[in-house]
């Protein structure tokens, strides 16, 4: 069944290491345990990815925490879309494979990592979350510090479990929470951003699973306020297999209208307009590129991504489970195309 929603409490995994329930749900209903997996540990991907985009200011700040097996990688970025320009700077370790304790659910539990480069904190508390970052030598010197919460007050969220069609124990599980708005503050060469609730918003892609060698993936998200509603998506493919359920769904005052296919047509060079149109007609929009957060990182030829995270606006219809048709004008947000080896 297309789009089948998963509603029942269950472990995610079976015992020989395959997926349960494909499908998606409105909340992390599937538990995750790390010991289910039976592949290993340097197949194992983990990770936390938290974007914070201020209309306020008209910046944007990305953190990631990520145990990919092989590979520790953190990554931090600040985009000023004044003057479209960005930084994204991290660091690397070698074979973490589970050493970052990586929670098996958003709902409890911290991730924190320090070396001698940066710090990064995410703290979930109760309904906060609390990102904190620093890093004194980012940008050349300029350095960032952050300390910002995020208030997830009850709500839908995306949750997605695919399987691999060629590995039936590689899954991925994912959880995106859109539209929680952002306080606290960002300090950027020497200048203090403060953030405002009302005008700005995080958001959190939190994944777990067993990927394949190769892949390509498309993903695209925003959440913002629109005419005094708080309004968001996701959107994406390239997840592995979704025959049961896609990760496209649209949120609207804390509820979720689950959409179908949704094609991003991208041309050769990112920076030029996109737009996106979806199979049943609820998603259709023109994206007008600022600034593609771009990286190639490779390991030796054997790890590699290579990212195009493009941050623009997006104007166009989203139309709601009731027909209600919402139209947005140059929506802050960003969609991406990534490819990995890992």
């Amino acid at each position: 069944m297309r789009n089948h929603e998963v509603t029942e409490n269950k472990p995610l995994l079976n015992p020989d290491g395959s997926l349960r329930e494909p499908g998606w749900s409105r909340s992390l209903v599937q538990i995750y345990n790390r010991n289910d997996i039976k592949k290993r540990k340097t197949r194992i991907k983990e990770w936390d990815y938290y974007s914070v985009i201020s209309n306020k200011h008209n910046i944007a700040v990305c953190f990631t925490v990520s145990d990919l097996g092989y590979l520790e990688l953190e990554s931090v970025s600040f985009l000023d879309f004044n003057v479209a320009k960005e930084h994204t700077e991290g660091s690397m370790g070698a074979f973490p494979m589970g050493k970052l304790n990586m929670p098996p659910t958003s709902e409890v539990g911290d991730v924190k990592m320090k070396n001698k480069k940066l710090a990064i904190e995410f703290l979930v508390r109760g309904n906060k979350r609390i990102l904190r970052c620093d890093f004194p030598e980012f940008d050349g010197g300029k350095g960032i510090k952050a300390n910002i919460t995020l208030t997830n007050d009850p709500q839908d969220t995306m949750v997605i479990a695919t399987p691999w069609a060629e590995d039936k124990k590689a899954f991925y599980y994912n959880q995106k929470i859109n539209c929680m708005p952002a306080s606290g503050k960002v300090e950027y060469d020497g200048k203090i951003y403060e953030l405002c609730p009302e005008t700005d918003f995080g958001g959190l892609d939190w994944g777990r699973g067993v990927w394949t060698y190769d892949n390509v993936w498309y993903w695209g998200s925003g959440s913002g306020n629109v005419d005094g509603h708080r309004f968001g998506f996701n959107i994406g493919y390239g997840f592995g297999d979704t025959k049961a359920a896609s990760e496209n769904i649209i949120f609207y005052d804390g509820k979720a209208h689950k959409i179908d296919d949704v094609t991003f047509n991208i041309s050769e060079n990112y920076t030029d307009p996109w737009t996106f149109t979806s199979s049943d007609g609820r998603f259709e929009m023109d994206f007008v590129p600022i600034i593609d957060r771009n990286d190639f990182t490779s390991v030796c030829g054997l790890i590699e991504t290579d990212q195009h995270q493009v941050f623009g606006r997006m104007t166009g219809k989203a139309v709601l489970d009731d027909g209600t048709v919402i139209e947005i004008k140059d929506f802050l947000c960003f969609a991406e195309k990534v490819h990995n080896k890992y």
